[in-house]
C-alpha cells in the first residue's frame, strides 16, 4: 500500500516556500533525501561545507529570499559553522537541514551520530530537532519563516530514516504566509524629526541595513533635504548609499582617533542601517567629540541595543527615512566639499593592488556587483571603486575568510544578467578555493580577480604595529593553476599592459558571460593598512 512520505511532503513545502535550489555537500545520512531527486528542484554541489553555505548566502542575498542548505551530520555542520556565522552577521536567510543517523538506534550512538543541537553555537536564529518524523515538513516550513524574520540560518536536524516515514494527514504547524509590518511608527519618526530639527551641521552614516532600492532612494531624499554629507560605515558588508552621489563623503575610519576627527565638524549624526560605530583596532577615547549627538535607525534589534546613541529607533529603515524626509524642514546650506577619488597610480611602476582597482573602477558597468575579500587592499578598493547600484558591494560582515569566491558565484546564480566581480587576496582565496569547481561545473559567469602578493600581508602589517615580525612564512601559491585543476579557466597577469588588455577583453561582456574566469594578478604587498 503506497502512502505519501515525509520526504515528499517536505519537497512540497520547499516548492511553496521558493526553496527550489538545494546547496549541498552530502554524505550517507542525506542519501535517503536525495535519491531520485525531483526534476523540478535543482541540486548544487559544493566541495566543502563552507563553500556550500557561501554559495547559498550569495544566492539568498542576491534574491532577498531564503536559500536551502543540506549538510552532513557532525562533520558537515562543524565545517560549515564559520560560514554560518558569516551568513548570520550578513543577515542572509538560510534554511539549513542537517542529516542525522537513523532515529531507530540513536540511543546507542552509532557511527556518524551527531551531537548537533549546540554545534552552531549562537549563530543560528533557530535550531529544531523534530520529535517525530511527521513533524519534519512543519519544521522546515517554520525554519523558512524563522530565517526571514531572524535574518540568518535556521537549522532543522533530520534523522535519515525520517524521510521514508509516512507523512501525517494533518496541517503542518506553520502559517501559510507571514506578513511582516513594514510601515514606520509615526511617533518614532516625529522624535527623529525633532532630534534633527536644530542641527547646525548634520551628517549621515549608512550601513548594510540600508542597501536596497527603497533605502537608497529614501536616504538620497533625506540627505538632499538636510544637505548632509553621507558616510559609509567602516567595514560595512554592503553599501547603504549611492557612492557616486554628490553628497557621498567616503568611508568612516575604523579607529576612534580618526573617527572623532572625521565627524568633528558635525553636531548631529544620524546613523542608518549600521551600528554606532563599527571599529577594528581598539583605540582610547570616546567615539565622537563632546557635544556631538547621535541617533540610530535600524531594523536589527541588536544593532540598536548596543549603540551608544541618544536616540535609537527600531523599525523599517527605508520607510522611516522616507517619512523623516517628509517631516524635516529643508536646510539652507552650502554643499559640503565633494568626495575626491585618487588618480590612478602611474603604469610604469611595479603592479600594486591600486593599479588593479583603478583599472577596474574605470571599466566596471554601473550595475556591477563587487564582492570583496582582500583585507590590505580594501582601503584602495573603497577609494577607487564606487557602488553605484544597490548590492553594488558585498563583503563578509565579520571578516571570516572564505566568503568571496562562493558568495560571488551565488550572487551571479541569483542574478544571472548582472556583472559580478570578486576581488580576493591570494591568501583569502585559499579558504574558499573549492568554489571554483562549482562555478565551472554550473557555468557561473563570474569574474574572480585574485590579488597575489605571495603572503599574508595584512598579518605582516599588524605584526609591525606590535613592533616586530610574525613567524609565518611567505605563501607563494599558484592560484591560477589550482583554478585550472578545478576546471575554471584562469590566467596569470604580471604587467600593467597585460592587466588592461585582459580587463578590456573581459569586462564589456561580463553580464552575458557563461563561464567563470579567474585572473591572478601578481602585485607587490601593500605596505600600509589603515582601514
Amino acid at each position: 500500500m503506497s502512502f505519501r512520505t515525509v520526504r515528499e511532503a517536505t519537497f512540497d513545502v520547499m516548492r511553496r516556500r521558493g526553496l527550489d535550489v538545494v546547496f549541498a555537500n552530502p554524505g550517507s545520512t542525506e542519501v535517503p533525501f536525495l535519491t531520485d531527486f525531483p526534476d523540478d528542484l535543482r541540486f548544487v554541489l559544493g566541495l566543502h561545507e563552507g563553500v556550500v553555505v557561501g554559495l547559498a548566502t550569495g544566492w539568498a542575498i542576491g534574491r532577498d529570499a531564503p536559500a536551502f542548505v543540506l549538510l552532513h551530520t557532525t562533520a558537515g555542520l562543524g565545517n560549515a559553522v564559520g560560514a554560518l556565522a558569516t551568513a548570520r552577521v550578513n543577515r542572509a536567510p538560510l534554511v539549513v537541514v542537517v542529516g542525522q543517523q537513523d532515529r531507530r538506534h540513536l540511543a546507542s550512538e552509532p557511527f556518524l551520530t551527531g551531537r548537533l543541537t549546540g554545534l552552531g553555537g549562537d549563530y543560528p536564529v533557530s535550531v529544531e530537532q523534530p520529535v517525530r518524523a511527521q513533524d519534519v515538513p512543519g519544521a522546515v516550513s517554520r525554519a523558512a519563516h524563522e530565517a526571514v524574520t531572524g535574518r540568518g540560518p535556521a537549522l532543522v536536524i533530520v534523522p535519515m530514516d525520517d524521510w521514508s516515514a509516512a507523512a501525517a494527514d494533518e496541517p503542518e504547524a506553520a502559517p501559510a504566509e507571514v506578513v511582516r509590518a513594514v510601515g514606520p511608527e509615526p511617533a518614532a519618526v516625529e522624535r527623529l524629526a525633532a532630534f534633527l530639527a536644530g542641527a547646525g551641521a548634520p551628517a549621515i552614516v549608512v550601513g548594510a541595513g540600508a542597501d536596497d532600492a527603497e533605502g537608497w532612494s529614501a536616504l538620497v531624499e533625506l540627505a538632499e533635504r538636510l544637505v548632509a554629507p553621507v558616510w559609509q560605515e567602516s567595514f560595512g558588508a554592503r553599501a547603504g548609499f549611492p557612492q557616486d552621489h554628490r553628497l557621498f563623503a567616503g568611508h568612516l575610519p575604523a579607529d576612534r582617533t580618526r573617527l572623532r576627527e572625521t565627524l568633528g565638524p558635525h553636531d548631529v549624526v544620524l546613523v542608518v542601517g549600521a551600528p554606532v560605530f563599527r571599529q577594528y583596532p581598539f583605540d582610547e577615547g570616546p567615539l565622537v567629540n563632546p557635544g556631538t549627538r547621535i541617533a540610530v535607525v535600524s531594523d536589527d534589534p541588536a544593532e540598536v541595543h548596543r549603540s551608544p546613541a541618544e536616540l535609537g529607533v527600531l523599525g523599517p529603515v527605508a520607510a522611516t527615512c522616507r517619512e523623516l524626509a517628509r517631516l524635516v524642514p529643508a536646510r539652507e546650506a552650502e554643499l559640503p566639499p565633494p568626495f575626491s577619488r585618487p588618480a590612478a597610480p602611474p603604469p610604469g611602476e611595479s603592479l600594486r593592488a591600486a593599479h588593479v582597482l583603478a583599472a577596474l573602477a574605470e571599466r566596471l558597468p554601473a550595475d556591477a556587483v563587487v564582492v570583496e575579500e582582500a583585507p590590505t587592499a580594501r582601503p584602495d578598493l573603497n577609494a577607487y571603486v564606487a557602488a553605484r547600484a544597490p548590492l553594488g558591494f558585498l563583503s563578509a560582515a565579520m571578516g571570516g575568510l572564505g566568503f568571496a569566491l562562493p558568495a560571488a558565484a551565488g550572487v551571479r546564480m541569483a542574478q544571472p544578467s548582472r556583472p559580478v566581480v570578486a576581488v580576493v587576496g591570494d591568501g583569502s582565496a585559499i579558504f574558499g578555493i573549492q568554489a571554483l569547481w562549482s562555478a565551472a561545473h554550473y557555468r557561473i559567469g563570474a569574474l574572480f580577480v585574485v590579488l597575489a602578493n605571495g603572503g599574508y600581508a595584512v598579518m605582516d602589517r599588524l605584526a609591525e604595529r606590535h613592533g616586530g615580525r610574525g613567524p609565518w612564512p611567505r605563501v607563494d601559491v599558484d592560484v591560477a593553476a589550482i583554478a585550472r585543476a578545478f576546471g575554471c579557466p584562469a590566467r596569470r597577469i604580471e604587467t600593467h599592459d597585460e592587466l588592461l588588455r585582459e580587463l578590456d577583453d573581459v569586462l564589456p561582456t561580463l553580464a552575458s558571460r557563461e563561464e567563470p574566469l579567474l585572473l591572478e594578478v601578481a602585485v607587490e604587498p601593500d605596505q600600509t593598512f589603515a582601514p
